[in-house]
């Protein structure tokens, strides 16, 4: 893969037709179960005064069940050169190729949608469906937008589909990558793997790779030795679902924070910055996030993770931003979710070109919060010390002065066996008189007992460790007599 420039300042029509487009072929190959292979076609023609661009998006999936009488009018939001969307499609067990075309230009409905002379088989079993139209664009803008939008994608690793964006070079004034293959590593032809499991590893690769503009993770930011480190790179995941309309909604969100040791080259800035762009998935296409999700993810308790929202916004791609006010230095957020239908297959129509727009389903919002919530929780537990409450942090700034003060009532004590317990219990040399050591270990084990105690009750099985021994049972039989008092005030 080679590295690309980013997208273009705001996304064309023709592109997010082609978006769609492209998401609609997602569907059909998930849908074949088998090997497929995605491909988008951009060729440039200089014949006439004015530069032509042919799009062509291809695929080797299921074949397409059109029903233009549904939607056509909806295709006139987009602007196509010469009016003109022509389709082929065909299934394993057709005997022809069917051939469409929508004439936008027709000003009576009826005419614009035309059926075409079928082409033969000869007898050879495939199946896919061909879509081509053609645009004045700018061919480098549309490269850029294909490129950036690809790389995303690659974020879900949809097993069994591979995806190629091949650019005609004849004509092509920008950076030459006339057969760019977007896939190529052997967990995409894999179904093994859940779709949760494959969203995780897609997007760690996304984060190591930089938006996947690297081919390799970058040397500088995550070096071989580091790719594993605890500290580095910390991933916090969960997977929720309900039910709604007679079918199961599910929700996956994926949350990655980096903590690098020192500032990131002028390359990697974006590994270190202060605001996180919200990657939102939708039945396996990248879609542009709605305003009333983005106040749902703003709303998030954050300051349970030691997180301050400063502004909240959507980019001009459609992607959500949280701008953080006390981020750690050189450590970035990621956030990924995905929200699909867990019944297989889908509506098939939802997912046919341009009408995916038009017909889309709404997940809930309280669920896309709560998976995210669950996902900040799941790492919050999974690395000790990480995303303390701010409560817990103010807490926390008390802990040298309180393990000094009990340092030295245990040092000073005359009474030897006292020390000698409270030794014991912090699990020291019975007579240890350095007080640095024994101040440190009490630290150590405030610390620890203030990050547990941070911990989402309930999802953390596990009890807060206690100072010293005995505390336990202490604390057990004031909570019994707690209980026994608040029953006997409801018996009276």
């Amino acid at each position: 893969m080679s590295s690309s420039s980013s997208s273009s300042s705001s996304s064309s029509s023709i592109q997010k037709l082609c978006r769609n487009l492209i998401g609609s072929a997602v569907q059909r190959c998930r849908m074949s179960e088998s090997l497929c292979r995605l491909s988008v076609l951009v060729k440039q023609s200089v014949e006439s005064d004015r530069p032509m661009v042919r799009i062509t998006i291809s695929d080797t999936g299921i074949r397409s069940c059109l029903d233009f009488k549904q939607y056509i009018a909806y295709l006139f939001v987009y602007f196509l050169a010469d009016g003109v969307l022509t389709v082929l499609t065909t299934g394993l067990s057709d005997e022809e190729i069917y051939q469409y075309c929508l004439n936008l230009k027709e000003h009576v409905p009826s005419k614009r949608s035309t059926r075409l002379p079928s082409r033969p088989k000869h007898g050879q079993k495939f199946s896919g469906t061909e879509i081509t139209l053609c645009t004045y664009e700018s061919i480098n803008n549309l490269v850029a937008g294909f490129t950036c939008f690809l790389q995303k994608m690659l974020i879900l690793k949809i097993p069994k589909v591979a995806v190629e964006l091949v650019v005609d070079p004849a004509n092509f004034s920008g950076t030459r990558c006339d057969n760019l293959f977007i896939v190529g590593e052997d967990i995409f032809f894999s179904s093994t793997e859940s779709n949760i499991e494959c969203l995780v590893s897609g997007f760690k690769d996304y984060v190591l790779k930089h938006g996947n503009t690297l081919d390799k993770q970058c040397q500088s930011c995550f070096s071989n030795s580091c790719v594993n480190d605890y500290d580095l790179i910390k991933i916090g995941t969960a997977c929720d679902s309900e039910s709604l309309r007679n079918m199961e909604e599910v929700v996956e969100a994926v949350i990655i924070m980096t903590e690098l040791p020192e500032s990131p080259s002028p390359s990697c800035l974006r590994a270190s910055s202060v605001a996180t762009r919200v990657f939102y998935f939708q039945n396996f296409l990248l879609c542009p996030i709605s305003p009333s999700l983005l106040s749902s993810l703003a709303s998030i308790d954050w300051k349970s993770f030691g997180l301050n929202v400063k502004s909240s916004a959507i980019d001009e791609d459609g992607h959500a931003v949280l701008e953080w006010e006390n981020l750690p230095p050189y450590s970035h957020i990621y956030i990924a979710i995905h929200c699909y239908q867990k019944q297989y297959p889908f509506h098939f129509y939802a997912f046919d070109p341009v009408l995916i727009l038009h017909r889309r389903i709404q997940f809930g919002r309280n669920l896309i919060k709560r998976a995210v919530k669950t996902a900040m929780d799941d790492l919050k537990e999974k690395y000790e010390g990480t995303l303390l409450s701010s409560h817990a942090l103010k807490i926390k700034n008390y802990a040298p002065d309180l393990a000094h003060a009990i340092a030295g009532l245990i040092l000073s004590s005359n009474d030897v066996h006292f020390q000698a317990e409270c030794m014991s219990c912090l699990q020291l040399p019975p007579y240890e008189t350095f007080d640095k050591k024994v101040e440190d270990c009490i630290r150590e084990k405030i610390i620890t007992a203030i990050q547990m105690n941070d911990r989402n009750p309930q999802r953390s099985h596990e009890a807060a460790p206690f100072l010293f021994e005995g505390e336990s049972s202490v604390e057990l039989e004031l909570e019994e007599d707690e209980v026994e008092e608040g029953s006997a005030s409801w018996d009276l």
